[in-house]
């Protein structure tokens, strides 16, 4: 099997981790972690779950995988996640040595894979990754266009409800 049919492959989990994000009421965003062809950890964002910052998809995910592997260091893994990484999570790729990271989306307000920085390929740091972006990049921007659509729909709507009380 050919890298970008893999790729495709362990997006398409990602998008179904981020599919139980939004049933939960999260922002969309899954991810996914493998190893020698194997998914080790998946997980997707919990925040409004949780009420705790630090639980975006990718976070849990590198913590469930270090469980799995017994190690904090994740080398010969790929992580999946459907929107570029935040700085917190870019961070955390970082410390744990993940080799290779693609994502779906780009995140123009919050991105640090290309976006706002490239903290993932900054020589500085003592790690840099692989990264590969754009994988099924269509399905999962609109997945977070219709979350966010509908979102400020629901607002609005509550906001004529409180006129209409008042």
């Amino acid at each position: 099997m050919d890298e970008m049919t893999t790729d495709h492959r362990f997006m398409q989990l990602a998008i179904e981790e981020a599919r139980k994000a939004e049933a939960l009421g999260e922002v969309p965003i899954g991810a996914v972690i493998v190893k020698d062809g194997e998914v080790i950890a998946r997980s997707h964002n919990l925040r409004e779950t949780s009420q705790n910052a630090v639980t975006h998809a990718e976070l849990t995910a590198i913590q469930d995988a270090c469980e799995a592997v017994g190690s904090w260091r994740l080398e010969e893994t790929t992580l999946y996640v459907t929107l570029e990484p935040c700085p917190m999570c870019a961070g955390a790729i970082l410390q744990s040595r993940i080799p290779r990271v693609v994502y779906a989306a780009r995140d123009p307000k919050g991105g640090c894979v290309d976006s706002l920085y490239r903290l993932l390929n900054d020589e500085r740091f003592n790690h840099e990754c692989d990264v590969s972006e754009g994988v099924l990049a269509e399905e999962c921007s609109a997945m977070l266009t219709d979350f966010f659509r509908a979102l400020r729909d629901k607002k609005k709507a509550q906001k004529r409800a409180m006129r209409e009380v008042e």
